[in-house]
């Protein structure tokens, strides 16, 4: 059966207000799932419980610009912009599980990752066989449903969704551009040590441009113009806008990974490191650091045994080797490229300023 179409609220008054229809949104669908998987079974309800653990962190960015990109348009409702803002967050939560997967990573938000989740849950009630590729595998169809859990929200908002629509269109392109943007991460990490390192920025850009930087802030931007009935102009003004916004919010990313407070992030110094990322902090090393310095980094880079002092000694080659300060000037770049974007849009002056004070504590972030 067709999802059913849900009649549009009223727009949200500011975004506080929509932050919080959100996340009642997102507690009532899952509790509702949660409900419905245990109705098939009592252990379905592991899934979505995982899910809401990981999803109940977040800054609810993604679906706050989705609420600014409609408000830029439209005061009335002509769909319901709050399940519009739950579809991305459901999209989120899935990609951050299938990243932690890829990473190997223990921790998202301070607490245990979702495969570590259930690697635990193996392991308190002794049950057969090998726990850690339960918890991968139990991960893997929680992301998967998650996934098919955001299709289903998005598909309940009707005709504005529908197929061949803008809407349906940047919705279904910001997926595939988020699954390749993760394979190029993981091929970069293995493929990128034999590749020419004058090329290393850009192609880490590419993958920042796929993986995170469109996904995280211009198509969310776009998507709530398209289901608000935007024009061609404005949705073009809105990317030039929200693409180097996202750039800069990646990279902000990156150098917290590497030399972010585990007690502000939620994860463990140096992560990125570990994880051997070639972010664009690496490619600017690879290319000014000394030859003995690059050796050892590219020694180092990617060993999950790291210590303090590994990690200290490859965050003084990013540092010495001035790869932190041009990372950090790039992020100033294309902050200011936003700003000016912003600053020119055909839109209402509130959702002006709103997407300006997004685009300053996206780049000057801690966590």
């Amino acid at each position: 059966m067709p999802a059913p179409v849900r009649p549009a609220r009223d727009v949200p008054a500011d975004g506080r207000a929509f932050v919080a229809a959100v996340d009642a949104a997102l507690d009532a669908f899952l509790r509702a799932e949660g409900e419905n998987l245990a109705g098939i079974v009592a252990d379905g309800r592991h899934l979505t419980d995982a899910i809401a653990s990981l999803s109940s962190g977040g800054k609810r960015m993604r679906a706050s610009l989705c609420y600014w990109g409609y408000s830029a348009v439209a005061e009335a409702a002509p769909v319901d912009v709050v399940q519009a803002g739950l579809a991305l967050e459901l999209f989120q939560t899935a990609a951050l599980i299938h990243d932690d997967v890829i990473d190997r990573s223990d921790t998202r938000r301070s607490v245990p990752s979702v495969h570590r989740r259930f690697e635990a849950m193996h392991a308190e009630r002794g049950w057969a066989l090998d726990g850690g590729h339960f918890g991968v595998s139990a991960a893997v169809l929680a992301g998967d449903l998650c996934l098919s859990f955001s299709e289903q929200v998005f598909g309940s908002l009707g005709p504005a969704a529908a197929s061949g629509t803008r809407a349906r269109l940047v919705f279904d392109r910001m997926r595939m551009e988020v699954l390749t943007g993760q394979y190029l991460d993981v091929l970069e990490e293995v493929a990128g040590p034999d590749r020419d390192p004058a090329e290393a920025v850009a192609r880490a850009r590419t993958v920042s441009s796929y993986k995170s930087a469109r996904y995280s802030v211009e198509r969310p931007l776009v998507l709530g113009a398209a289901l608000a009935g935007a024009d061609t102009d404005l949705v073009h003004a809105l990317s030039a806008a929200g693409l180097p916004l996202g750039e800069a919010f990646q990279l902000r990313d990156d150098v917290l990974g590497v030399f972010g407070d585990p007690a502000l992030t939620g994860k463990p110094a140096g992560d990125d490191l570990r994880e051997g990322k070639r972010t664009v902090l690496i490619g600017l090393a690879r290319q000014h650091a000394p030859a003995d310095d690059v050796a050892h980094l590219e020694d180092r880079l990617g060993r999950p045994d790291l210590d303090a002092a590994d990690v200290a000694r490859l965050r003084a080659i990013l540092t010495e080797s001035g790869a932190l300060r041009r990372t950090e000037e790039l992020i100033t770049q294309l902050h200011g490229q936003a700003l000016a974007a912003i600053e020119h849009l055909p839109v209402p002056e509130r959702v002006r300023t709103a997407l300006t004070d997004l685009a300053d504590r996206a780049v000057s972030r801690q966590a």
